[in-house]
């Protein structure tokens, strides 16, 4: 008979798997926006979301925070510097007013804050005062780790405190999927919500939220979940509005969100329109 822990490590290769394969899938978006060298309407909120989602979730893996958690924290490592790479990408390819505004969420990301992006401040002074901002972000999110791992002395409360913000954060990510859900209603049309997408989203969502109930960790569970019940939604969608979409000569691929949180708990990617 298989243990349970065998069976948690298989559900969470598969997951890795899964999530990798989810990580990889803006490729074709940013392949696009390489060759056009412009980011067109596409918006830089996915991979923002995705960044901070496996910041978080690598934070929570590390064996001073939640022993055992190999899997979870190899994942997010990798999506980390997937995200990372098209965030560079897309910082190189956008105007000056989109690559500020990114930057000053990436600064606020910095700190594991969840405060409106600085987006109305004139871009003329937006250079030095995000400069200023992540200088005090940056040595705030040195303060929450100091925090955590000299203030809680043992696995329980640090993984307490890591998997409430991952929670929330895995959470904000896996609802943003509503807004091109909204968009599909509206327009009648599945044209920037891809089955593909729709599908492994789903499949991602069930499969931690699978890995998280076979050795109960509430954490993972809760945005996994939710990610699973929101990919489900999008796939009743896409096969309502498919037929009423207006077939055009080629289609546009956004990402939608993972949220694989990355195991993990949301490792999506969710597409926006701008």
């Amino acid at each position: 008979m298989v243990s349970a822990d065998v069976a948690r490590n298989i559900v969470g290769i598969i997951g890795n798997v899964i999530s990798f394969g989810l990580f990889l899938s803006p490729v074709p978006t940013f392949w696009r926006i390489y060759k056009a060298k412009d980011v067109e309407e596409f918006k830089p909120d996915p991979y923002l979301a995705t960044l901070m989602n496996c910041l978080l979730w690598f934070f929570y893996g590390l064996p001073i925070v939640h022993p055992n958690s190999t899997l979870v924290l190899t994942i997010n490592g990798i999506g980390l510097v997937i995200e990372g790479a098209y965030i560079i990408m897309f910082i190189i390819c956008a105007a000056k007013n989109t690559r500020w505004k990114m930057l000053g969420v990436l600064a606020l990301e910095a700190a594991f804050m969840a405060v409106p992006n600085p987006c109305h401040v004139p871009v003329l002074c937006v250079q030095w005062k995000m400069l200023g901002v992540l200088a005090i972000e940056a040595a705030f999110m040195a303060a929450v780790v100091a925090g955590v791992l000299v203030g809680a002395h043992t696995h329980e409360k640090r993984s307490m405190i890591v998997g409430i913000l991952c929670v929330i954060f895995g959470s904000i990510m896996y609802a943003s999927p509503l807004t091109i859900m909204g968009k599909v209603i509206r327009t009648k049309s599945v044209e920037y919500m891809p089955f593909f997408l729709s599908l492994v989203n789903f499949l991602n969502g069930l499969c931690w939220t699978g890995y998280a109930l076979i050795k109960f960790d509430i954490y993972i569970t809760i945005p996994n979940a939710l990610g699973t019940i929101f990919g489900l939604i999008q796939l009743i969608l896409y096969f309502y509005y498919y037929k009423s979409t207006p077939k055009k000569g080629k289609n546009v691929e956004l990402p939608t969100v993972l949220t694989k949180n990355t195991v993990t708990s949301g490792n999506v990617s969710v597409t926006v329109d701008k």
